[in-house]
């Protein structure tokens, strides 16, 4: 799994799951429509396999339009991003990209996750509330991997906004033996 370059960057088209869901297997629905912790989900499905988060990229820079479009973040406005890959035995399932307006950080040190999931996280907060799914069938733009579905939804704590996008990968469904749609 590689980096892409910006200039790769193509829009992404997203839309609610609901519409999404005469397209996909049922394999895929609990999966993308699940509103649980990820995490634990791949845990659970994992099984024996090691879970491990690895970060492929943190920093500072500026959404994507469609990212700012869904925190409401006017264009150009500084966010924490973050890129991980979540495997299981070294094996990515499943990258992800988390977006923050920096302007709602409120001491929140979300750069101190490390390699600690995102999720793990986030579903420990009394006040958690979160947005609807939306899927996409795009691959990931931020890493060069065959992406199956990719979901998006916008976590709300504390007077923060959160936009997490997940995108399942074809290992994932290659060791659940999942279908590729």
């Amino acid at each position: 799994m590689t980096l892409q370059s910006p200039a790769l960057q193509l829009p992404v088209r997203w839309v609610p799951a609901a519409a999404a869901r005469p397209a996909m297997s049922v394999f895929w629905w609990r999966w993308v429509a699940s509103t649980d912790s990820l995490t634990a989900r791949l845990v659970s499905a994992g099984k024996e396999r090691r879970f491990r988060v690895r970060v492929l990229r943190q920093e500072v820079g500026y959404p994507h339009v469609d990212e700012a479009k869904a925190l409401g973040l006017p264009l150009k406005r500084y966010a924490w991003l973050r890129e991980v890959a979540l495997c299981l035995d070294d094996t990515p399932w499943v990258v992800a990209r988390s977006v923050a307006p920096l302007t709602q950080l409120h001491g929140q040190r979300l750069e101190r996750l490390g390699e600690r999931s995102l999720g793990s996280w986030l579903f420990q907060q009394a006040d958690l509330r979160r947005g609807p799914i939306e899927v996409s069938r795009h691959t990931p733009r931020f890493v060069a991997a065959s992406g199956l579905w990719g979901r998006r939804s916008c976590f709300y704590h504390a007077g923060m906004s959160l936009l997490v996008q997940e995108y399942f990968l074809t290992a994932m469904a290659d060791a659940l033996k999942g279908p590729s749609r």
